[in-house]
């Protein structure tokens, strides 16, 4: 999509985060019967204060989508080990989705692992998420990684996949 630019989110941003990213996972099914999770999602200030919050917009400045990229051993790194990278909550606007949003959030958090000397960025997706999205990570080389499969409660399973880095 032409116009497409990714960009470190800013405090103005935080709603339009918030919004089409409890939209994106309830469009998806994933909010059913969660534990709270939707004020997870929802809460961007926080997430913005442990890792890098980026966005995509369109040439007119709507945002479209969102991601979360943390290191280890922040509060919402969930996988990610010594010399890997993670990122988060990856949510496209459903009004928006099939524009390229997704796929230019990835590679802003796989260039920003590169940059930091990170040999592999590593990932959670739920059991039954959408083809999509599934379609999305193996199309960039994301590849299973079993042995780091978890579940944070009862009912949810989440999936490991991880990418390998080029040398710096």
């Amino acid at each position: 999509m032409t116009g497409l630019r990714v960009r470190p989110a800013t405090p103005a941003d935080f709603a339009a985060i918030a919004r089409l990213t409890v939209a994106a996972y309830e469009a998806d099914g994933q909010l059913k019967g969660e534990h709270g999770y939707g004020t997870v999602l929802a809460d961007v200030a926080t997430r913005a204060e442990s890792g890098e919050v980026l966005v995509a917009e369109d040439g007119t400045g709507s945002v479209l989508g969102s991601v979360t990229f943390v290191l280890p051993g922040t509060r919402y790194a969930e996988l990610s080990g010594p010399g890997e990278a993670e990122f988060r909550m990856l949510a496209v606007d459903p009004a928006a989705q099939g524009r390229g949003a997704g796929a230019a959030l990835v590679r802003a958090c796989l260039d920003r692992a590169t940059e930091r000397g990170c040999s592999a960025v590593v990932i959670c997706v739920r059991r039954g998420m959408a083809e999509t999205a599934q379609r999305l990570y193996e199309r960039m080389g994301f590849v299973r990684t079993p042995e780091k499969d978890w579940s944070p409660v009862a009912g949810v399973e989440l999936l490991a996949l991880r990418l390998e880095l080029p040398p710096a």
